[in-house]
């Protein structure tokens, strides 16, 4: 299971790098997205994964069973979902009013280029 998360993550942020090089705007974006989620992936599996175990404390106990899986990743997550949709919809904002000022969405277009 370890190594199919793993290849999953890695496979993740691999394809997050290839849209993220593409000359589009809207491939910058996509990329942005997935490298986002790809991180979260990373985060929550680094946490430890536990099917049969949730991570409750019992009634009169201090602390979660054995094997049980740590809350703070998943916490920890949930925040950064949150966040990254913040950044993702502030990023298409600016990408539309970039794209109608520049009427193109190819990045080189944006360069500063002087002519």
């Amino acid at each position: 299971m370890n190594v199919l998360l793993a290849l999953a993550i890695g496979t993740t942020f691999g394809i997050a790098v290839l849209w993220l090089l593409r000359g589009s705007l809207w491939s910058l974006l996509l990329g942005l997205a997935l490298l986002g989620h790809a991180s979260h992936l990373l985060i929550f599996v680094g946490g430890g994964l536990a099917v049969a175990a949730p991570p409750l404390v019992a009634e009169g106990a201090l602390a979660p069973a054995a094997g049980a899986a740590d809350p703070l990743p998943q916490a920890l997550v949930l925040t950064a979902i949150v966040i990254a949709f913040a950044i993702l919809a502030f990023a298409l904002v600016l990408a539309v009013c970039a794209g109608d000022a520049a009427n193109t969405d190819d990045l080189d277009a944006y360069g500063g280029e002087s002519q």
